[in-house]
């Protein structure tokens, strides 16, 4: 009741078909396109408004959103976060430590795309204080339309590795694509990211850009190393001359940057140490990625979506190092990788 339907098109459904039924179940208004023929045939109707392009009229909508929210009559904090393997653990840890001490609004699941990252900068109110914005990418161009409508003050890279080869066309095409954010941060007087010094491919793409470092070096804003992994990672982190110890609950040591990220996002906004690390041990995944789950059987470890190379080279040596009676690898197909698919299964 009292929604906007907004009517998108794609392979297989056309939304202008629903709008009217939308109408009828309580939408105040339907956003549909005006060469439709709803558009047509229900001309007097003044809850349908007619665009030429309904996914660029929601994209709008939600920048002008985003530019329109403020906090103690500052301009909202919006957080953008990329990267080819680890973007949504690291966002939902991130969500999980700023919401200690802010009202976070953060993307749901993994709605990174084109109409997902409208939706959730929509989600902003009045309650928001900062906003964390995942951003996915499967073709060049496609991480600058996201920051053209989110806006953000600073981002995080994850990582850059193998994935959509099809669509990014080479392994440097996905850091060009990835690096689209960087590059709309230059443009923004005040923008920073932050940086995991131990990669030389955002290292190498990121100068220039006012830089909040961690990783496994002791000078770094954060550092860090991980202690344990039988099966759930264990960790330290060092800032300030101070050593901290966090248990989590994330299968596999490649989440030790995931981790750090967060860390470092928290203290940057002034999360206390101690909640920091309570945050962090706090969190259990539930997505399908580096989760476990007990059967009357077995343990189950859960690493299960939208494999590429380079995360599926990582699943398995966690998993070769873990201590087990018997252990069972079953590996699901790696896609969109084009001419290079055979060579990398």
């Amino acid at each position: 009741g009292g929604e906007m339907f907004f009517a998108l098109k794609g392979e297989n459904f056309d939304g202008n078909e629903y709008a009217l039924k939308a109408l009828e179940a309580g939408a105040a208004y339907a956003v549909v396109n005006k060469d439709s023929a709803v558009a047509a045939e229900a001309g007097g109707n003044d809850r349908l408004i007619p665009v030429e392009d309904t996914l660029k009229t929601l994209q709008e909508l939600a920048r002008w959103h985003r530019s329109m929210t403020f906090v103690d009559g500052k301009p909202l904090t919006v957080i953008a976060l990329t990267g080819t393997n680890g973007k949504t653990t690291t966002k939902e840890l991130i969500r999980e430590v700023l919401s200690v001490k802010y009202r976070v609004t953060a993307t749901e699941g993994n709605l990174n795309n084109s109409i997902g990252v409208p939706l959730t900068l929509l989600k902003i109110d009045s309650m928001t204080q900062i906003a964390v914005v995942e951003m996915g990418a499967s073709h060049p161009g496609d991480i600058q339309e996201l920051v053209e409508i989110a806006e953000p003050d600073c981002g995080l890279i994850t990582n850059v590795g193998k994935a959509h080869l099809q669509g990014f066309g080479s392994f440097e095409g996905v850091i060009r694509t990835k690096g689209e954010l960087y590059n709309f941060l230059r443009t923004r007087p005040y923008a920073f990211i932050f940086l995991h010094d131990d990669n030389p491919y955002l290292k190498e793409i990121a100068q220039g850009l006012k830089a909040i470092h961690y990783g496994s070096q002791s000078d770094l804003f954060v550092s860090g190393k991980s202690t344990a992994n039988s099966p759930f990672l264990a960790f330290e982190w060092q800032a300030d001359g101070k050593t901290h110890s966090v248990q989590t609950q994330l299968i596999g040591d490649y989440n030790l940057p995931n981790a750090l990220a967060a860390v470092t996002v928290g203290r940057y906004f002034e999360v206390p140490d101690d909640l920091i690390c309570e945050a962090l041990s706090q969190y259990a995944p539930q997505n399908n990625r580096s989760q476990l789950k007990e059967t009357a059987r077995n343990t189950l470890i859960i690493d299960a979506y939208n494999a590429n190379p380079s995360s599926m080279q990582v699943s398995i040596d966690n998993f070769h190092r873990m201590l087990a009676a018997d252990k069972l690898l079953i590996l699901g197909d790696m896609r969109e990788l084009g001419d290079d698919s055979a060579t990398e299964h």
